[in-house]
């Protein structure tokens, strides 16, 4: 069990009897009242998004899951398949258990995929992947890192804000929880 105040993003917890996913959180003091956690929580079996209010001082169960190291092999149509590193098991999910981290990978890419009782549950997104820029604007000369941005589509198909000195060529780390561009890599 966690206090409410320390629920984040990408976790998954227990909740009258079914399995959530938290989606975002944020946590409210309304004038003289007491705070609280405001939640989206998205059931894992069924899909279906909910809203919450948790109580600063409310206790969560937080799910106990169990991780596999699986290499993303290859996607066909709606279904992506993963090889587990260590018994080259073969699993397949849908888009829907994968989300947004779907437009970061690349086939024979390692990820953590999480179980709950034997069953997958979702992927536990990697800190940053690298990924190559395929189509941008042009750089200006002499432009540096500043508050202004331009698209640039990655590899994957993704398109994200880069600093203006980025050019088409050039590897890029993205964080793929929240689908940001973190540094060039060399």
């Amino acid at each position: 069990m966690i206090n409410a105040t320390q629920l984040r993003p990408g976790m998954i917890i227990i909740y009258e009897g079914d399995l959530y996913r938290v989606a975002s959180v944020k946590h409210l003091t309304p004038g003289n009242k007491r705070g609280f956690m405001q939640t989206k929580l998205k059931n894992v079996r069924t899909g279906l998004g909910t809203e919450n209010k948790f109580r600063s001082e409310d206790r969560v169960e937080k799910a106990t899951l169990e991780t596999r190291s699986m290499q993303y092999l290859y996607s066909d149509g709606d279904l992506h398949t993963f090889m587990d590193t260590a018994s080259y098991e073969q699993l397949s999910l849908g888009a829907a258990d994968i989300g947004d981290l779907l437009s970061f990978l690349l086939p024979s890419e390692i990820v953590q995929i999480e179980f709950f009782e034997g069953k997958p549950v979702g992927i536990s997104p990697p800190a940053s992947v690298d990924l190559e820029v395929v189509e941008t604007e042009p750089s200006l000369k002499g432009a540096t890192a500043s508050a202004s941005y331009k698209p640039a589509k990655l590899e994957t198909g993704i398109t994200i804000q880069v600093p203006p000195f980025v050019q088409v060529g050039d590897r890029v780390r993205v964080d793929p929880s929240e689908g940001k561009y973190l540094e060039r890599v060399k």
